[in-house]
């Protein structure tokens, strides 16, 4: 690996930090270009973050999920797979453990076998600095390649540290993600008192409620906190649990649904004051389980504290806070058995904390992109292309991607993730043209991405019928739009994945490359988190 501090860039790997959609991705287009990419991945295999909402179906179909220098790779003679690949079929929905299973496993195997990259599982990235400068060096600094230290966990997957080293790149490509870092109950930013010795009881963003984690849930009590899409699938699912329960003769689960603002009418689309159509079947049902009682809803609600049980058996918290219930407000007092916090996701800049990042101060993205992101400036709008140009960074050749670089907006798109490591893997690769000529190529009208996934039969099929039905035409009717890998996110160009999340469950947004900026409802807040 070399052990001067001075050592150059040249004929260094290019490091991508995440074997996700995007990671891969990046992968794939550095190999094309003839540049020799690292992927260094935390989990076990391809798309672990995945994996671990597997359960949920994507809101936009497979045309729209497969990069297109991966798609060249997998159907290439040489990708080095003893069975040919084809692509799925196009126009339906996989579930995320079919894109694991479909699409990144095979791809990071084509990148090993067929294109000769590294790819090192169960292994975390711990820092990333210059080598041999600190944050505050600039001296000769831009001829220093990247020092990467890393974490390799142990075989048996215990958890442990394990070995840690170093290695050196020409450059770095965070693609690592948010997922594995949700937004706190705490209303400032910080946990609330008692959240980290409460981490049993929650539950996470997207419970398997009808699979994996139906014994968790039958017959309790579920407190579901935030008001994107990701609380509304598993909103949804805990009714569905309470139906088949009851249908049963079985004691019925107990739902409660929190929210920060005073009115779930943006989730819920129309109404009174609500500049968007309707929003389709996702937040029609939603509504309808509110108003039958089956969900109480809870409105202006701030979690002050939790309290585990002191109960030999354990099996609830206390919430304390304060909430309005049924128009009048007063104090928060709820015992539950589980918490599923949608509360959203903010990137890991702890371990760049030597890199010199020029990042927005309010959604923490790269700055030049964050005004096209802010999913509080618009409702219903586009994210125009961007690439290679509005990533970089004061320390050139570090990039944040995919959800990473949207820092804590819940608004990625696959397809805006792949352009951005396509533009980048060519800037590297010394094509300045083909950097900066970035594109996605999307669809302008169709269907809410949200009624997609809730209409699509147990194959991921959606029937023309519903197609027509789910709303075609409509302000937010991007169908078909590049579903992101975030959690929490708006409906399809209705805030600008997912992964998506891996966000993920989350309705992507639309992005044309026709569009000279976002447009739309404006929420009233130019740059930051909105009232509701």
């Amino acid at each position: 690996m070399g052990t001067g501090h001075m050592t150059t860039a040249q004929n260094l790997p290019v490091v991508v930090i995440g074997a996700g959609p995007v990671g891969l991705a990046a992968a794939a287009h550095l190999a094309e270009r003839g540049l020799e990419p690292l992927v260094i991945e935390a989990g076990d295999g391809a798309g672990a973050a995945v994996a671990q909402w597997g359960h949920v179906r994507l809101f936009s179909p497979w045309r729209y999920d497969v990069d297109a220098a991966a798609r060249r790779l997998l159907t290439s003679a040489g990708a080095g797979r003893t069975e040919p690949w084809s692509d799925p079929e196009p126009d339906t929905l996989p579930t995320g453990t079919e894109l694991v299973e479909q699409y990144l496993v095979p791809l990071a195997d084509a990148l090993v076998n067929g294109a000769g990259a590294q790819i090192r599982y169960r292994t975390r990235v711990l820092a990333v600095t210059k080598d041999g400068a600190d944050r505050s060096r600039s001296l000769g600094r831009e001829r220093l390649p990247y020092l990467v230290r890393l974490a390799t966990g142990p075989a048996d997957g215990s958890g442990g540290t394990g070995t840690v080293e170093e290695i050196r790149a020409q450059a770095v490509i965070d693609a690592s993600g948010t997922y594995g870092r949700p937004n706190p109950l705490g209303t400032s930013g910080l946990p609330t008192l008692g959240e980290p010795e409460s981490a049993r009881f929650l539950a996470g963003a997207l419970p398997d409620v009808l699979g994996r984690d139906r014994d968790r849930f039958a017959g309790r009590h579920t407190l579901v906190v935030g008001m994107g899409h990701s609380a509304a699938n598993t909103l949804l699912s805990l009714v569905e649990l309470a139906e088949q329960e009851a249908a049963q003769g079985a004691p019925v689960s107990r739902i409660t649904w929190a929210i920060r603002g005073g009115s779930p009418r943006r989730l819920y689309g129309g109404g009174t004051g609500d500049d968007l159509p309707a929003r389709g079947l996702l937040g029609t049902r939603l509504r309808d389980a509110v108003e039958a009682g089956r969900i109480e809803l809870l409105t202006r609600v701030a979690i002050d504290r939790l309290e585990p049980s002191t109960d030999p058996a354990g099996d609830t918290v206390r919430v304390l806070g304060s909430a309005r219930r049924d128009g009048d407000d007063g104090a928060l007092d709820l015992t539950v058995h589980h918490i599923a916090a949608a509360t959203g996701f903010r990137p890991d800049l702890a371990m760049l904390r030597e890199v010199r990042l020029d990042l927005d101060p309010v959604v923490e993205a790269p700055r030049r992109i964050a005004p096209l992101i802010d999913p509080n400036l618009h409702s219903c709008g586009t994210v125009p292309a961007h690439g290679e140009a509005e990533l970089t960074h004061p320390d050139a050749g570090f990039y944040l991607v995919g959800m990473k670089s949207y820092g804590r907006a819940p608004t990625f798109l696959l397809a805006t993730g792949y352009e951005q490591v396509r533009s980048i893997a060519a800037a590297l690769a010394g094509d300045r043209a083909a950097a900066d000529a970035v594109e996605l190529n999307l669809p302008e009208t169709g269907v809410c991405s949200s009624d997609l996934a809730l209409a699509a039969d147990a194959d991921g099929r959606v029937s023309p019928d519903e197609l027509a039905a789910s709303g075609a035409g409509s302000c937010c009717a991007v169908p078909a739009a590049p579903q992101q890998v975030s959690i929490g996110a708006p409906p399809a160009r209705a805030n600008p994945l997912g992964g998506a999340p891996a966000d993920a469950a989350s309705a992507a947004s639309a992005a044309s490359a026709a569009s000279a900026g976002p447009v739309g409802f404006s929420t009233g807040v130019m740059h930051g988190r909105s009232g509701d």
